[in-house]
This record gives structure tokens, sequence and C-alpha cells, in this order.
């Protein structure tokens, strides 16, 4: 009875911000407001997916070449991207193939539906060996704002004019246009996809953890009701505030809500039961649960947020419209976590619980359970265990020398291999490795020739291919523009190397004003940029965690123990991912944004379990000590953070049910290392630390909370 007077001497006030979300009467005003917000939001949530930009333009970094070589095009020609139909039979094209390649190429004429531009077709162009084994028909589809939607549909139409293959004669749809539409349907039902995938993994792991089927249903909801909040303010913000959305933004925001979510409900269940154990007031075991959890949950969330804000420094449109998005995503999940979760909670009772239900005066079973058995074996010698944990993780991180971070080619991009990507390999057997996306170059009129000849010189460049592509106008402003096709496959270093010695012999041309783009120009940009984005993008996240932490904490060095923690667990788990994709899932690399992406999600995230963690060392430091602290705070949070972080784990693991090596290979390395977060980093690495360097950690506030 002692222990929980004293436990309620210390609950906030009646009037405090607690009782707001939980309070008897306002708990009904706080799910009114949540359901109103729900019934006006569900419907523009749906339009999330409308408001997507997938150009070129909405990836590429905005002050690059080719970017700028993307907008002078538009004074020449439609925004167009070629569709490749390849023909091939091995042994020579027979008269029956010509003639049907030519009654094709007819039908393909008369299209004009989905921005294909039917009577802009060329072809066919047949290989230059004797007796023609391979013939290419060039078909242009409009590339406007509804491109990326119509592209499907467009390559769609042309297959079916053109038929597939039958009796010997291989039919293929490549080029850029092919495999724009391939990314397409990959793209198509990503919201759905994920968000089924997460939703189930997150069902399960609740269904294990509380092994209550009534209390997995209130966290599930409130982060539904948080995601379609988010997607309708990032819709509306992309509509009327210039916000750019993609497919791999909108995919990422319904991982991050679904997993950031339901770890800080994780966290304020397991402290409203601990409560619940001491108060039979149930409003008032949330208020104390609200009270002493929140900052630990507020922090997390705003460690989140303004690591997801540092994006917007990046040098990638995609990169950086990620930044907004993925904020927003976590800020309304903070939001509903800590409004309408802990509101539904109290209004359902303490029979949500069932069939454990916690009453006053049960045992605590964290204090008998496998974290505090473990927080015992630690304290007989940390220092050589964390000397040991640190060792094991540095040789994990070894397998860095396996990562290939140097961007992915069209061929390896998918996790099977679509119609343009064997259509791809047909055409590089017959025809220049380049043809479909050729090098773009606008220069000035005055010196084109100039400029022309240049390019006709570079090492890399087929000679004969230079020139005005069809329907191509002239520029008002007195620019000229033409096409080149490089030897190499356009997504191949080769290639890249050609555009770096094209963009040299051009940029000479005195007065010629000369741009080099396209698409093995928009790939090298991209690339610089990425480069560029890591440098810049890393150490201020670091420094925006680090700060963090300092304040709350109010101490100097755990945080710098926490940042290199994270630091290790983030090059173990690229390490074990890197051997993982060479030698399990054999890929071939790793886009260049990979490590960005992946050290972005793991400090900011995996910060969290170790924020949950510290806080409560801290707060139970304050009574006993650092040493006996850290045992009492792993004991106490240790099964709620395991909970946690296989729940985050799950979800980004969702990311590997897209058929698209990127989002697998993200998906994949996120998931490691937020197992190596929960279970080594924050149950073995940081506790034995905190145990070793004891008071000391603290500083330079006093050598323990006590004395705050």
């Amino acid at each position: 009875m002692a222990d929980e007077q004293s436990t309620v001497s210390t609950a906030p006030g009646r009037r405090g911000v607690a009782w707001l979300v939980c309070g008897r009467r306002s708990k009904w005003l706080v799910l009114l407001l949540w359901l109103v917000v729900i019934v006006g939001t569900a419907p523009l949530a749906q339009k999330l997916t409308d408001a997507q930009d997938n150009d070129a333009q909405s990836w590429l970094p905005g002050s690059a070449e080719s970017t700028q070589v993307l907008d002078l095009s538009k004074d020449f020609r439609p925004e167009t991207i070629p569709a490749v139909v390849i023909y091939a039979r091995e042994g020579g094209l027979t008269v029956a193939d010509r003639a049907r390649i030519a009654k094709d190429v007819a039908q393909i004429k008369q299209l004009s539906a989905h921005g294909v531009r039917g009577t802009e077709t060329r072809g066919p162009v047949f290989d230059k060996r004797p007796g023609p084994s391979a013939a290419q028909v060039y078909v242009p589809i409009t590339m406007d704002e509804k491109g990326w939607e119509r592209i499907a549909p467009a390559v769609d139409s042309i297959r079916d004019r053109s038929g597939t293959s039958a009796d010997g004669l291989r039919i293929h749809i490549t080029g850029p246009g092919g495999t724009s539409a391939d990314f397409s349907e990959a793209f198509d039902g990503i919201d759905s996809t994920l968000l089924f995938s997460a939703l189930g993994i997150v069902v399960v792991i609740l269904l294990c953890t509380y092994r209550s089927p009534s209390l997995l249903l209130v966290p599930v909801l409130s982060v539904v009701a948080a995601l379609f909040t988010a997607q309708a303010l990032i819709y509306l913000l992309a509509q009327h505030a210039g916000l750019t959305v993609n497919g791999q933004s909108a995919g990422i925001l319904t991982v991050l809500v679904f997993g950031a979510g339901t770890d800080y409900a994780l966290l304020l269940v397991a402290r409203y039961r601990e409560e619940l154990r001491r108060h039979e007031d149930r409003h008032e075991a949330m208020a104390l649960a609200l009270h002493r959890a929140g900052p630990a949950v507020l922090a997390s969330g705003a460690t989140v947020v303004l690591s997801m804000l540092v994006l917007l420094t990046a040098d990638m449109n995609s990169t950086r419209g990620l930044g907004p998005v993925a904020a927003i995503g976590v800020a309304v999940a903070l939001l509903a976590m800590l409004t309408l979760f802990p509101a539904l909670l109290v209004i359902f009772g303490r029979w949500l619980f069932w069939p454990v239900v916690p009453h006053v005066g049960s045992p605590e079973p964290t204090e008998r359970g496998v974290w505090a058995r473990t927080g015992r074996r630690i304290a007989r010698r940390p220092r050589l265990v964390w000397i040991a944990t640190a060792a094991a993780l540095a040789l994990l991180s070894l397998g860095l020398i396996q990562l290939k971070a140097e961007g992915i080619g069209n061929a390896d991009s998918f996790t099977d291999k679509p119609d343009s990507i064997v259509g791809q390999e047909i055409s590089a057997e017959y025809f220049p490795a380049g043809t479909g996306d050729p090098l773009v170059i606008v220069a000035n009129q005055a010196q084109g020739e100039q400029v022309r000849r240049a390019v006709a010189t570079t090492k890399g460049v087929v000679r004969g291919s230079i020139g005005v592509p069809p329907n191509t106008r002239p520029a008002a402003d007195g620019r000229v523009l033409f096409e080149a096709t490089t030897t190499a496959p356009s997504d191949s270093q080769a290639a890249k190397d050609t555009v770096d010695r094209v963009r040299a012999a051009v940029h000479k041309v005195d007065s010629a004003d000369a741009k080099v783009g396209g698409g093995s120009a928009a790939l090298l940009d991209m690339e610089r940029a990425t480069t560029h984005d890591n440098k810049l993008v890393i150490p201020l996240v670091l420094v925006v965690v680090l700060l963090i932490l300092c304040l709350l904490l109010r101490a100097l060095v755990a945080p710098l123990l926490l940042i290199a923690t994270v630091v290790l667990s983030f090059a173990a788990a690229l390490g074990i991912s890197a051997l993982a994709f060479r030698h399990l899932f054999d890929y071939a690399g790793e886009s260049t944004d990979f490590p960005l992406f992946v050290f972005v999600f793991l400090v900011a995230l995996g910060i969290d379990y170790n924020i949950f963690l510290t806080t409560r060392i801290r707060e139970e430091a304050a009574r006993q000590g650092t040493r006996t602290g850290a045992l009492t705070g792993l004991a106490a949070t240790g099964a709620v953070i395991t909970s946690a972080g296989l729940v985050l784990a799950g979800t980004f693991a969702a990311l590997g049910t897209l058929p698209m090596v990127a989002f697998a290979e993200l998906g994949f390395a996120v998931a490691v290392g937020v197992l190596l977060d929960t279970f080594i980093v924050r149950s073995i690495l940081v506790t034995s630390l905190f145990l070793d360097v004891g008071d000391k950690v603290w500083w330079p506030s006093r050598s323990s909370p006590a004395g705050d």
C-alpha cells in the first residue's frame, strides 16, 4: 500500500497534459476529433497515388546537366520515350518474318491511344549481318504529366499489335519505354501491397506479444488512422504546395508509419500495464504511463522527424522529396499514438488485455524474466562483455568489402526477368548496345556543326549514329538538338564514361553552350549527386541525433556512447547485408543511395531503442544508482523493445514483397540492422557500457541523476 501511495504522489496533476488525452470526459472528445479527421481524410488518402510524380525530373538532381537537357528538349519536341520492338530469329529472318514485321509496323502506325505516337514510328531497322537475324521498330510514347500512368497501357497496346514470340520468332518490347513499363507495373499497387504485408506482419507479432486478440486491434486501428491521415495531408501538400511524391516515398511512408507507430504503441502499452498493476483507476494509470513514457516517445519521434527533414539538404530530387513525406508520416503516427491510442485504451478498459488482465497488486513479470537474468549475467564482467560484443560487430562489418553501391543496371534491377530485360539482352546481340536510349545533345545552332563533329570523334559513340531525330522542330531560341548512340549499353559504366568524354569534348567548343543528357547522362548525374548527398546528409543526421540525446539525457558521455554503438551497428548491418547480397541472393550490386537510406533509417529508428532503454535507466538511476538502474531498465524494457524491434524489422522486410532489387535490399538491410540493435546493441552492448562506466556516463551532469 505504501508503494502505491508513493507512486500516486508522483502522478501528474489532473490538469496535466496527460489528462487532456485520457480524462473521464476528454477521452471521448479525443475520439470524436479523430473520427472527424478520419472521415474527412479517408477519401483524400485514396488519391495519393494519383498525385505521385514518377517522371525522370522527380528523381534527378535539380541542377544536373541531364535535367537541364530534359527542360530544353521540350522546345524541340514533345517529351517522349521510345519503346523498341525487337524481332529476332536465330539463323536469319525468313520471308514470312519480314512480312509479319511489315504488317505489325502498319498496325502500330495506326495507334494513338495512351500517348502512343504511332504515326512517328520508325523502322524496321535490320541488323548489319548478311541475311539479317533481327529487326527493331521504334515507337515513341508521350511522357507528359500523365506519362507514367500511361506507359504500361501504352506498351500493352503496342504488344497487342506486334504479338508475342511464336514459331521460333522472338518478339519483345524493350528500350526505355519497355523498361519504364515494367517499372510502372512493379510500382503498380505498391501502396496496397505494402499496406497488407505490413498489416499482416504487425498483427502476427502483436498477437504473439500480447497473446490477446482484442488488444492488438487498438494499435492496428490507430496506425491505420495515422496512415490515412498522413496520406491525405501529403496529398493536399502535393496538390497545393508543390510537395513531390513518387512511388518510392509513398511506399516507404507506409512502412514507416506502421513500424514507428506500432513501436510507440508497444512502449505505451508496456508502461500502461505496469501502472495498472499499481492503480485501480485506469485513467490514473494511463496518465502516469503517458507522463513517464511520453518524453521517450516524443524524443524518439522527434529524432526520426528531424532526421528525415535533413534529407531536404540532398541534391537528388527523389531523396529530397522523401524527407518531408517521411517526416509527416512519423509526426502523424506520433500524434495518433499519444492521443487516439491512449484514449481508446482507456475507453475499452482492463478487459482489453484478456486473457492476461493486469490487476492491482499482481506481480511484475519483468523482475524474473529473461532480460532480468541477462542483465545479471552481464553485470558479472561488463567490460569483457562490451569489448567482446564490439569486436564481434566490428568483425561483421568487414563484409563491407563486398558492398557494390555503384548503381544497378536495368538488367539487374528486377528480382525476376521481365520482358523488357529479355528484349534488351537479345537486342545487344545484334545492334549497338546503346540503341534505343541515345545521348541527347543541345547546343547553340551557330556552333551546332562543330559540336556534332566533336561528338562524332569521341570514343564510345557509334559512328554514323549522330543526327536530328524525326519530328524535331527548330527551337525558337536558336538552338539545335541531336542524338548519338553509345557503343555500350546505356546503363553501363562504359556508357557513363562516354558521357564524360562527350561532355568534355562539347564543352570545349567556344560559345556553343552545349549540354549532354539522355538516359546514360541521367544515371551518371544521379550517382554523383548521391555521392554528394552521402557526404552531407550522414554527418548532419549524426549531429541531429546527438543533440537530441544530449537534451534528453542532460549528458554528453552517454549520447556519445549511444551514437558510437549505432554507427557500429550500421556498419555491421551493411557488412552482413553485403555478404548476403553477394552469396545468398546473388544480386549484382546496390544502388548508390543504398548506404544513405540504410543509415538514415537505422540511425533515426535504431536510436529509438536506446532512447527507450536509457531514459528508463535514468529514471531508475535517480532512485537506485546507475548500475542498479541499468539492470532494472533492461529488465523493464527488454520484452517491449524486443517486440518493437521485431515489428519494425518485419515491416521493413515487407519491402521484399516488391519485385525490385533496390527495395528488397533496403528492406533486408534495415531489418538486419534493427534486429542487431534490438538483440545485441541495446540489450548487451549498451547495458554493459553503462554498467562499466557507471555514474560517469551522465557527465557533465552530477554523477547520478539522483542528484539532479
